[in-house]
């Protein structure tokens, strides 16, 4: 009798985990929720700027007071990188350019849209707000050929904000820099150099 008091005992021990596991598995379901699935999600998403942390960057104040002979055109601003520098921006490296190439296939436009948000809200606060995007390459092949695809990666940027999540155009300005200003010093692929930086230009430009 001791015997099977004990091995059912130990039976529902044993159980009492397992149901436990199953009744938070279930729960989990019931809910929507595989957490297998969650925890991938969010590993890939720090890797992607929300629209929060795009807009707190690019509100940001400039880096130094602008003093009104400081400002430039939006010329002026491309032109000269210490001008540039000077306003708020953001590096945005997790829209994948393949090598060689300026387009952003359609299963990246809600990295896109996180942009689109960010750039909508702080239109809604201030309508003259101006944004430049900068387009980036590695060092791989000519100088000429990467100057090009990098305006080609601003531009795909651009129109993407425009045409797919309606930024309006006049708030955009597109400028390449090919292989001037890399990330990662290396003459070799990398895709950290394949990139677009956003910065705000509304404080250091006429208006």
């Amino acid at each position: 009798m001791k015997r099977r008091t004990f091995l059912t005992a130990f039976a529902a021990a044993v159980a009492a985990p397992a149901a436990a596991s199953a009744a938070q598995f279930k729960l989990t379901i019931d809910n929507g929720k595989i957490p297998e699935k969650v925890f991938y999600a969010k590993k890939i998403n720090k890797k992607v700027p929300d629209a929060l942390t795009i807009e707190k960057s690019l509100s940001a104040p400039p880096a130094m007071k602008i003093k009104p002979s400081m400002k430039g055109s939006v010329k002026d601003v491309k032109r000269r990188r210490a001008l540039r520098h000077i306003a708020p921006s953001i590096e945005i490296q997790a829209i994948n350019f393949a090598f060689g190439s300026p387009r952003i296939s359609s299963n990246q436009h809600w990295k896109v849209e996180q942009i689109a948000e960010a750039m909508h809200n702080m239109l809604g606060h201030n309508p003259h707000e101006l944004f430049l995007i900068e387009g980036h390459t590695d060092a791989v092949g000519s100088y000429t050929a990467n100057q090009v695809l990098s305006e080609r990666r601003a531009a795909s940027l651009q129109r993407v904000l425009t045409e797919y999540f309606g930024v309006p155009y006049h708030a955009l300005e597109t400028v390449g820099y090919g292989e001037e200003d890399l990330l990662v010093d290396t003459p070799y692929a990398d895709w950290r150099n394949r990139r677009v930086t956003l910065r705000r230009i509304t404080d250091i430009v006429y208006q």
